[in-house]
């Protein structure tokens, strides 16, 4: 991913968070998660497709860390890389309610802002 550009790692992320809202579907608590096969491969699935968000992430602020905070503070793109993180290199300690929130909580957030980031890349280009 680190030769992709920036277009190109958008165009991930909008992918994955597509996937991941195609996942997450019928997922009604963590323990939906947890209840069978089923919903421990989406709890996988979901979950490595966060850790890539996050990569992607990362190699844009490596890039153009002024481009990401046309739409939100270093902090909140910091969350997502630090989630990242712990995603790849400390996936043992991640619980079915840390993936749930993040589903449901902030995915459409995320969403809003890589749309955003699109246009401003598209309208500078």
């Amino acid at each position: 991913m680190d030769k992709a550009t920036i277009h190109e790692l958008l165009k991930f992320i909008q992918e994955s968070i597509s996937l991941i809202k195609r996942r997450f579907e019928g997922i009604h608590s963590s323990d939906d998660f947890l209840e069978d096969d089923e919903g421990i491969d989406k709890l996988d699935g979901i979950s490595m497709r966060l850790q890539s968000i996050g990569e992607a992430i990362k190699n844009i602020d490596k890039r153009e860390q002024a481009f990401l905070l046309e739409v939100a503070d270093k902090n909140y793109w910091s969350k997502i890389i630090k989630t990242r993180e712990i995603l790849t290199h400390h996936y043992i300690a991640i619980d079915a309610e840390t993936i749930y929130e993040i589903c449901h909580d902030k995915l459409d957030e995320l969403e809003i802002y890589i749309v955003k980031l699109q246009k401003h890349l598209d309208k500078n280009t």
